[in-house]
């Protein structure tokens, strides 16, 4: 959980110094695998920001809610790629999607893992 909270912090600092500082990447959004430009894009942004803020600190004060909803954050982000894959002009085509989604799905199936196992009881016994 701390490894994964830190690596929202980074995502966090990495995506406003890129968003603030690097005017051709501040002008791009991606939502739903649709490309978003220009006003839209930036006003858009900080909501990226506030979505691996939410995660830094779900991880690390390693809230219940935490690992299913990372998961489907990560299923979400390969459906993305798979609909970008398809709609965007730098878009390679469904098989590239396909494999990018696939690729993409395997964090999301290992945060579910790791809830389940988190709820299974330790001593391998059901009751007492």
């Amino acid at each position: 959980m701390t490894a994964l909270s830190l690596f929202c912090v980074a995502t966090v600092a990495f995506l406003i110094s890129r968003d603030l500082f690097v005017p051709a990447a501040r002008d791009v959004e991606v939502w739903f695998g649709f490309e978003l430009h220009g006003a839209a894009a930036r006003a858009t942004a900080p909501l990226h920001w506030a979505l691996f803020g939410v995660g830094a600190w779900g991880f690390w004060t390693q809230r219940s809610w935490i690992l299913p909803t990372a998961a489907g954050y990560a299923f979400y982000v390969a459906l993305s790629h798979l609909v970008w894959s398809e709609t965007s002009p730098n878009g390679r085509g469904w098989p590239m999607g396909l494999v990018q989604a696939a690729l993409l799905s395997i964090p999301g199936l290992l945060l579910l893992r790791a809830d389940r196992a988190r709820h299974r009881p330790r001593d391998g016994h059901a009751g007492g």
